[in-house]
Order: C-alpha cells, then structure tokens, then sequence
C-alpha cells in the first residue's frame, strides 16, 4: 500500500467525482468474492468506487482496510456508504502530479 500525498490524493478525489461505484458489497459483507472483483475491477480501472451496503461507520473503516491490503490498494477517501481506492497499474492511465 503506497501513501499518496496531499495534491496526489485531491487529483483522484477529482477523478472519482464522476464515477459510478463498480463494486458492490451486501449483505453478506467482504466476501472473498467480493475481494476477486475489486481486484480485477482495480486491474481495469486504478481508481474505483465500491458501495458499502453497511449502516456501521466501523464495519466500513474496517472493510476499506481489508480492502487495501488484500489488495495493494491505496485509500483515497470514504464518504458515507462509497469507498474510493486507488491501485497503479503497470502501465499506469492515471497520472498523479508531481
């Protein structure tokens, strides 16, 4: 997991503005289906939303955490019930500033 700086994080929380949230996690809360396709959604898109369907503020903290080890992810911000992280890909489409 890589620490984005302040401008770097801003320029994402951009980015994100406008996207919709490509994961979904229900009920049945962090499966490790859940975590395949935040993976590969990660791999297609370096800067995703995902959906928390929990009302526990803590369930989600801890879920955004899983989330970015599990994964090699960055947190970049959560705002109620939507999640937004960031993961490099090889060949990067997102540039961060410097």
């Amino acid at each position: 997991m890589k620490t984005l700086t302040t401008a770097h994080r801003q320029h994402l929380k951009g980015l994100a503005h406008s996207r919709q949230p490509v994961v979904m996690i229900g009920n049945n809360g962090l499966t490790p289906a859940v975590l395949k396709e935040i993976d590969l959604a990660l791999g297609a898109h370096e800067l995703i939303k995902i959906k928390a369907a929990s009302n526990e503020p803590d369930a989600r903290k801890a879920w955004m955490e899983e989330i970015c080890s599990a994964t090699g992810a960055t947190p970049v911000q959560q705002i109620g019930k939507i999640l937004v992280i960031y993961r490099a890909a090889e060949k990067p489409v997102i540039v961060l500033p410097k």
